[in-house]
């Protein structure tokens, strides 16, 4: 992705603007099932002319989101913070039609993936240090708010994958967790459940900030490749729920 951390700037700087507060709830936080995308706003990057698109669609019987991407890279954004301490459960279902054959993942001009999945991390003056404040008091007088200060990037990488995080070429900050790799599952639906603390933890040796929201992302504008990606749900949750809860049917089906 070319200059991902500055995507990743605007894409957070324009949910901190936009987001409404922090919602709680009992036991889960979010489950979307894709019937319409009205918590959801486009983001558009500076100097990237080609979007690629997003639809709520109905696809196997599912309702779903579609992700299309051809020479193109923009995002789309949930409206509305959670807590990761309370929430730090997440659970989502996808597959893609191709990955990349130009995609590589330690390379800038081959941080391209046919889906990802953003969790975008709050800056808390609070926990930061005196050389980190004055970095983000300088940001914020630049930009009007705060840089993120970290993400999580739920990838489907385009090369078999050994690591289990990967940085991003562009900053540090953006730790990639590549949760599918390669083509060997290309155009079956495949579960995944996260724990994002315990991720966050993993990959930057550290507890994360506690307020963060979400993002999808389809991404092509470096390789200039397209491909067609499906989210079927995203869930985010307190308490490891039950099997039965959260498989759909249980059958792998082909795009």
């Amino acid at each position: 992705m070319g200059a991902d951390v500055v995507k990743t700037v605007f894409m957070v700087l324009t949910l901190l603007c936009t987001v409404a507060p922090v919602i709680q709830a009992e036991e889960v936080f979010l489950d979307e099932q894709f019937t319409a995308l009205e918590r959801w706003e486009p983001f558009y990057f500076p100097k990237i002319e080609n979007h690629s698109s997003y639809s709520a669609i109905t696809l196997d019987g599912l309702t779903c989101l579609s992700v299309t991407s051809s020479n193109s890279a923009s995002a789309i954004l949930f409206k509305e913070l959670f807590n990761v301490y309370s929430f730090p459960n997440i659970a989502w279902r996808w597959k893609v039609s191709n990955v990349f054959q130009k995609g590589d993942s330690s390379r800038k001009d081959g941080d391209d993936y046919p889906v990802r999945l953003y969790v975008m991390f709050e800056y808390d003056p609070e926990r930061a240090s005196f050389g980190k404040k004055l970095k983000y008091e300088i940001a914020n007088l630049f930009y009007g708010k705060y840089p993120p200060h970290s993400s999580l990037n739920y990838i489907w990488a385009n090369k078999k994958q050994s690591a289990p995080f990967i940085p991003n070429p562009y900053s540090s900050l953006a730790m990639m967790i590549p949760v599918d790799s390669g083509q060997e599952q290309v155009g079956v639906w495949v579960e995944h459940r996260a724990d994002i603390v315990r991720d966050y933890r993993a990959a930057f040796g550290e507890d994360p900030p506690s307020i963060a929201s979400i993002a999808v992302m389809g991404d092509a504008d470096n390789t200039g490749e397209s491909a067609q990606a499906y989210i079927d749900y995203i869930r985010i949750y307190k308490e490891q729920e039950k099997e039965s809860q959260l498989d759909i049917d249980g059958k792998q089906k082909k795009i």
